[in-house]
C-alpha cells in the first residue's frame, strides 16, 4: 500500500466547519452540494445521508426560499455530516440557517448587498462560533471590479474576495475560509495562487460549472489538482451536471490520485491493446460495481496482458495479469493460483472481503 505524499503544504489557519477540521494540518476535505429541492426535507435528507456514505465530508445546501429556510432544521436533525447553508440576495435566510445551527455559510459578495446586511449576518455566525465561506465567482463579480478589470481576471476575483474579507475583518469577524472559482481552468488557477500567496485563510478549491461528467471531471481534476501538487488547498468540490455522490466519488479519486488520501478501492486497469484476450472491460465494471462503497484501503490492479501484466501486479495489493481463458492471481507481490476468466469478479471480491490490511 502506497503512503500517504506529504506535499509541502501551504501554511493556513484552521476553522471548524461543526466537527470537520479544515486547514492547517488536517487532511483535505471532499465537500459536495445537493441537488434537491432543500424544502424537501425527506429527499434532501437521503441525498445528503448517500453523500455521507459515499465518503463526503461536507454537504452544502441551498437556502433560496422561505420554505427551504424552514426546512433546514428539521434537516440538520435528521443527517450525520455537518452542513453548509449556502445564500444569495437574501441575508435574512443566512440569519435563519444559523439560528436552525447550520455548521458553516456561503456567502458569494456580489450579490448578499450591503454592508450592513454582511455585519448582520457576521455578527451572527461569530456569536455561534460558526466560520463563513467568503465564495467569489468569475460570473458574478462587483460591477465596480469587473468596469475596473475590464473582464473577469485572477487579479479580479483576488480583489473581490480581499474586499470583504476586509469587510469581515472590521467588524472583528476572522473565522473564513475563501473560494476563487472560475469556469476557466487557468484562472481559476491564476487566482488562487494570488489568494495563498498573500492569506493564510484556508482554501476551498473548485471549477464552477465544470460542465458534465466527463468533461467536468477532466477540468476539476486538472484545476484542483494542479493546485493541490503545488501544497495549495484545504477543502474540495468538484461541480459536475450529475449526482452529488458522483462527485463526491471524483473527489477523493483526485486526492487518490495524487496519494493525499487512502480512503476506499483503488483499481488500477490497463489501456488494454492487441494483446487482451480476457474480457477486461466487463471485468473492471463489474469490479467496479461491486466493490463501490467497501471502505477497505486496497489497491487492485486488472492487467491484460503478459508484458506488462505479471510485473503490475505484483506491486497492487491483489493484482491479476489475465490470459486466454484465466489470470494469475498475486498477493502482495506473490503469485498464489491460477483462476478461470469466469470466477475473477467472484474471487477478487472474496480476497477484498479477506484482506487485512498492514
Amino acid at each position: 500500500m502506497d503512503k500517504i505524499i506529504t506535499y509541502p503544504r501551504r501554511k493556513s489557519r484552521q476553522i471548524m466547519v461543526g466537527n470537520v477540521p479544515v486547514g492547517g494540518d488536517a487532511p483535505i476535505s471532499v465537500q459536495t452540494m445537493t441537488k434537491t429541492k432543500t424544502a424537501d426535507v425527506k429527499a434532501t435528507v437521503e441525498q445528503i445521508n448517500r453523500c455521507h456514505e459515499a465518503g463526503a465530508d461536507i454537504v452544502r445546501v441551498t437556502i433560496n426560499e422561505k420554505d427551504a429556510a424552514e426546512a433546514i432544521k428539521e434537516i440538520i436533525k435528521q443527517v450525520r455530516c455537518p452542513l453548509v447553508a449556502d445564500i444569495h440576495f437574501n441575508h435574512v435566510f443566512a440569519l435563519k440557517a444559523i439560528e436552525a445551527g447550520i455548521a458553516k455559510v456561503r456567502i458569494n459578495p456580489g450579490n448578499i448587498g450591503s454592508k450592513e446586511r454582511i455585519k448582520e449576518v457576521l455578527l451572527k455566525a461569530k456569536e455561534r462560533n460558526i466560520p463563513i465561506r467568503i465564495g467569489v465567482n468569475s460570473g458574478s463579480l462587483e460591477k465596480d471590479i469587473l468596469e475596473k478589470h475590464s473582464y473577469p481576471t485572477a487579479e479580479a476575483l483576488f480583489e473581490s474576495a480581499m474586499r470583504h474579507v476586509e469587510i469581515a475583518q472590521d467588524f472583528g469577524f476572522d473565522d473564513i475560509a475563501i473560494s476563487v472559482k472560475s469556469t476557466s481552468v487557468p484562472l481559476m488557477i491564476e487566482a488562487y495562487r494570488l489568494i495563498a500567496a498573500k492569506t493564510d485563510f484556508p482554501l476551498h478549491l473548485g471549477v464552477t460549472e465544470a460542465g458534465s461528467f466527463a468533461m467536468g471531471s477532466i477540468k476539476s481534476a486538472v484545476g484542483i489538482g494542479a493546485l493541490l501538487s503545488e501544497g495549495i488547498g484545504d477543502t474540495i468540490r468538484v461541480s459536475l451536471t450529475d449526482q452529488p455522490e458522483t462527485e463526491v466519488h471524483i473527489g477523493k479519486d483526485i486526492l487518490r490520485s495524487l496519494q493525499l488520501a487512502q480512503r476506499g478501492v483503488e483499481i488500477i486497469s490497463c489501456p488494454t491493446c492487441g494483446r487482451l484476450d480476457f474480457d477486461l472491460f466487463n471485468i473492471t465494471k463489474k469490479l467496479e460495481d461491486k466493490l463501490k462503497g467497501i471502505k477497505k484501503n486496497i489497491k487492485i490492479s486488472i492487467l491484460g496482458c503478459v508484458v506488462n501484466g505479471p510485473g503490475e501486479a505484483k506491486e497492487a495489493d491483489i493484482g491479476i495479469a489475465g490470459g486466454k481463458g484465466e489470470a494469475i492471481l498475486y498477493k502482495r507481490g506473490i503469485m498464489v493460483r491460477k483462476i478461470k476468466e469466469s470466477d475473477i469478479v467472484e474471487e477478487i471480491y472474496k480476497e477484498v472481503m479477506e484482506f487485512e490490511s498492514k
